[in-house]
């Protein structure tokens, strides 16, 4: 379909139907398929000789989430997404990703899913090898498998589908402005590892700085080459301000000391205790 005859590679899943959908969405995200690109489910079912009922299915379902559009008897067409509609996805992919990480960040650790980090390790390596080689087509694929293991530390797998969404739609809008670069080695944020990193040492405010520098990065690079302006972009405030670090409470002197209360409350371990008074009838001090 993208008129190069290059070979596609062989279905290995066991659903076909999620297998196409796999393939045309990172077709997709990567500017081979671009926006106004019309097919029919029989393009799609000779390209990966499938039959014609799990192609029609996959492309239904990736119109069902807005990915293609359906056309009255003309098959499905690429959608285009406009710097407007770019920014709306941005801005609540930033503010979803804002609000767990400062809810993670203030509350206890544990609610992470820890479990992840071998494989989280494994998709930063590969993502940040296809960003420095300037891999369009691998860094598609290996950045949003990147993410969405990092969602999924969240231990929220809603919250992991509705970001990986807006990820896949983010790389719609951007890659017909990547694909023209000679080389985008460098040009794309490569820091995955560093992201790993403070996530391994529990720096839960140090991973919450570097996504808002990898969100910043991604927002001015796509500003530059598609020549908009920034100034009247709210989120970019919230992007540039450092992340604060939870204040950590003083520790007293003598922090094994336990306090004895004046009095017990009556009715609770029996009956009340007074402070004795003293012989010249004043009570004594504790």
């Amino acid at each position: 379909m993208n008129g190069t005859g290059a070979a596609r590679p062989p279905i290995q899943r066991n659903s076909l139907r999620e297998q196409i959908a796999d393939a045309l969405r990172e077709e997709m995200m990567a500017g081979r398929l671009p926006a106004g690109r019309n097919f029919t489910v029989k393009e799609v079912a000779d390209l990966y000789g499938v039959s014609a009922t799990p192609a029609r299915e996959a492309m239904v379902d990736l119109a069902a989430q807005g990915l293609l559009r359906t056309e009255h008897n003309r098959g499905f067409t690429v959608p285009a997404f406009t710097w407007r509609d770019f920014l709306e996805i941005f801005e609540a992919r930033t503010l979803l990703t804002d609000s767990a990480l400062r809810r993670l960040t203030a509350g206890p650790s544990r609610r992470f899913d820890w479990s992840r980090l071998p494989s989280l390790r494994r998709r930063a390596d590969a993502a940040a090898r296809a960003s420095r080689s300037g891999q369009l087509d691998v860094l598609v694929g290996c950045d949003l498998r990147f993410w969405k293991e990092a969602s999924g530390l969240l231990g929220n797998a809603r919250i992991s589908e509705y970001l990986g969404w807006l990820r896949v739609q983010s790389w719609m809008f951007a890659a017909p402005f990547l694909r023209p670069a000679e080389d985008l080695g460098g040009l794309c944020w490569d820091r995955h590892g560093e992201l790993v990193d403070r996530i391994e040492a529990r720096d839960l405010p140090g991973a919450h700085q570097t996504v808002n520098d990898y969100n910043l990065h991604t927002l001015e690079l796509l500003a530059r080459l598609s020549g908009e302006d920034l100034d009247s972009v709210p989120v970019v405030g919230l992007l540039r301000a450092p992340v604060a670090r939870p204040a950590v409470a003083p520790v007293a002197e003598d922090a094994n000391r336990v306090p004895l209360p004046r009095s017990v409350p009556p009715g609770r371990f029996g009956r009340p205790v007074h402070p004795v008074a003293s012989a010249g009838g004043e009570a004594a001090s504790p």
